[in-house]
């Protein structure tokens, strides 16, 4: 497996991963070209030629980055390949020189807090409905650089 850059012909390869793991929640084509539009730092996961995950940062300035997004295909999970995401996007944080890195987890997905709390997350808030149309509310979670 290698992380590369996501670049603007991955979008129609993370479509259908996005319906598959967010269904009516997913990102839409247009939210995908306006991160890579503001520059933000977004990679992906590469199994031989086929993309099996990506995530995405968005850095505010030298004290605030955000954990915009961390996906891989079912078929994929539990094989180290969400945690290769994060570790490429906290050494993007550490490049940059960010004092701390904040992310959004739905409240119910226990095993993506539990990974994020090995990179020492902690919770620091919740945002009620945040995730729409299902209502879910969003533990935010913060880590010091």
């Amino acid at each position: 497996m290698r992380i590369e850059r996501f670049r603007w012909w991955h979008i129609d390869e993370v479509l259908p991963l996005e319906e598959d793991l967010f269904g009516p929640e997913k990102w839409s084509v247009a939210m995908f070209w306006n991160e890579l539009a503001q520059r933000n730092y977004y990679v992906v996961a590469m199994e031989n030629d086929d993309l099996v995950g990506y995530a995405g940062l968005s850095i505010v300035d030298h004290e605030e980055s955000w954990v915009q997004n961390i996906a891989v295909k079912r078929d994929a999970q539990r094989l180290g390949i969400g945690r290769a995401l994060l570790e490429d996007l906290l050494g993007e944080v550490k490049r940059q020189n960010v004092q701390r890195t904040l992310l959004e987890v739905a409240v119910d997905n226990h095993p993506a807090q539990k990974l994020y709390a090995t990179y020492d997350f902690e919770p620091v808030g919740i945002r009620r409905g945040y995730y729409q149309p299902s209502n879910t509310d969003a533990l935010v979670m913060m880590r010091d650089a």
